[in-house]
């Protein structure tokens, strides 16, 4: 082990200690201590999900990439491993950047990662190459042969400086994976590679391109079947809205539906969708577990706005409630995974027809599961909903849908936040047989909220003190709804 993988571990371990469990949410997974950004290495192994994440231990501002490391059997409880990688070769001095990990056929657990190196006389000018780690899951040893995809690699027009996030799967005998890279025309591409040992590698084809649109610079793919499609999923920098709304700018995420000819390496794609609509939501990754189901993770912040967040505990940053991805009408659709309702309690269920304002007993709280189904066909007279949460005298978020637009409106401007930073987002929201059904999980400061079943995801901070946990229900005009409220504990 090197010192400085050694020096990070001892660091944690003390520092992490150090803060208590009621200073973190109850199943949003954060760093042991220090900063945390895009989710790596999401995978099962021997018995246990393991996830890594890019981390920085010292600060809780972004600093020389290190892996951090924490594991579950549930998806909702994690314990935390030792630091799994540091910036500790010729290969990846300038960072540990993001990357996956697979199984190998004698039982290792191989990591392949994105290794930043100098490669000029300014600290400015760095390559992003792509190294291996082979461990037993807690203990890695890099190759000494790293980068094992290296600029030789690089298709014409392929930039070194943006080459990075490799996603790796092994599958017929031979291992795959995706890379992203910036063309010579500041496009966004996705890389395809195979190798027979993850040592030597080969590429392939470009699976997919930006097509100048859906940003530039393609982050963090992934790359897998679902159902009877092909998924592709990437982080685009640089995006720009919509007429349509669907899209907002900055840095998105986006899934690409398609068919794939493993033969020919031919990725069509069919479709295009956001993955979240939310203001905290970015670079994603999936894993499959034992039991068949998609599983996906993703960074719960946004770079564009990370910054000047505040700094409130020796943490920073978190990953999303884990989701279960699903396939309905050709679109792809996500909900909670259903470990979530191993911890519901004190249930309360209500059969209403609201006209006005209303706040009922017992619903209420910061950690909760909140499922209210909007009979739209039985109230045509229904001109506005509005649930507000995370509500005192002072302080509400709240979620507005309109019948007459079909729209849903998320507003966060009165929870309390100081911040000029997008507040507001807009989403379709149509009735599905006459119902539409709004599913709110409230971890804290963490909210994510599920339209009709999880066509449409959103997800968000919110910068509320905890005390603020009223919850209220206003209609203008006659409405029939269905409220089902879990604690969750």
């Amino acid at each position: 082990m090197s010192h400085k993988l050694e020096e990070a571990r001892i660091y944690e371990a003390r520092e992490g200690a150090a803060i208590p469990a009621h200073d973190r949410p109850l199943f949003h997974l954060t760093p042991r201590t220090g900063w945390m950004n895009d989710p790596n290495g999401f995978c099962y192994y021997q018995g246990a999900y393991h996830l890594f994440y890019q981390y920085y231990p010292y600060d809780t501002v972004w600093g020389p990439m290190h892996w951090g490391h924490a594991v579950t059997t549930d998806l909702l409880h994690w314990d935390y491993r030792p630091c799994a990688l540091a910036p500790d070769t010729d290969a990846d001095a300038k960072g540990c950047f993001s990357g996956t990990a697979v199984t190998a056929p004698d039982g290792k657990l191989l990591l392949l990662y994105t290794g930043v190196q100098q490669a000029g006389d300014s600290p400015e000018e760095v390559h992003q190459l792509q190294c291996l780690a082979v461990g037993d899951g807690t203990d890695f040893v890099k190759e000494a042969a790293n980068p094992v995809i290296g600029t030789d690699l690089l298709p014409e027009g392929g930039s070194a400086v943006d080459f990075r996030d490799p996603k790796i799967w092994y599958e017929d005998g031979r291992y795959h994976c995706v890379v992203s890279t910036r063309d010579a025309h500041d496009q966004g591409r996705i890389l395809l590679y195979e190798s027979p040992d993850a040592r030597r590698w080969t590429y392939r084809t470009t699976l997919d391109s930006c097509r100048w649109e859906y940003g530039k610079m393609w982050e963090c793919p992934d790359f897998f079947p679902l159902e009877d499609k092909q998924l592709l999923l990437v982080s685009p920098q640089e995006m720009e809205a919509s007429p349509d709304g669907e899209f907002h700018p900055g840095f998105g995420t986006v899934a690409l539906l398609g068919r794939y000819d493993k033969t020919e390496a031919r990725f069509t794609r069919e479709a295009v969708q956001p993955i979240d609509y939310g203001t905290d939501f970015y670079a994603p990754q999936t894993l499959l577990t034992p039991d068949g189901r998609r599983v996906m993770v993703a960074w719960m912040e946004n770079w564009a706005t990370v910054n000047e967040a505040p700094r409130r505990h020796k943490w920073f940053g978190r990953m999303t409630l884990p989701r279960e991805l699903f396939l309905r009408d050709g679109r792809l659709c996500q909900r909670p995974v259903r470990e979530l309702e191993t911890l519901w309690q004190n249930t309360i269920t209500r059969r209403e027809t609201l006209d006005g304002d209303a706040v009922y007993e017992g619903v209420a709280g910061r950690r909760l599961d909140l499922t209210v189904t909007l009979d739209a066909a039985a109230s045509p007279d229904c001109r506005r909903f509005t649930l507000c949460f995370a509500e005192n005298d002072r302080y509400r978020t709240r979620v507005e849908w309109s019948p007459l637009y079909n729209e849903l409106l998320f507003d966060r401007s009165g929870c309390g936040t100081r911040r000029d930073i997008p507040h507001l987002r807009r989403l379709k929201a149509a009735p599905q047989n006459g119902r539409l059904t709004l599913r709110l999980i409230l971890d804290g400061d963490c909210l994510e909220l599920f339209v009709n079943d999880g066509q449409r995801v959103l997800s968000a901070l919110l910068d509320t003190p905890a005390e603020a946990e009223g919850i209220s229900l206003h209609s203008e005009g006659p409405l029939t709804l269905e409220l089902v409220h879990h604690t969750l504990h």
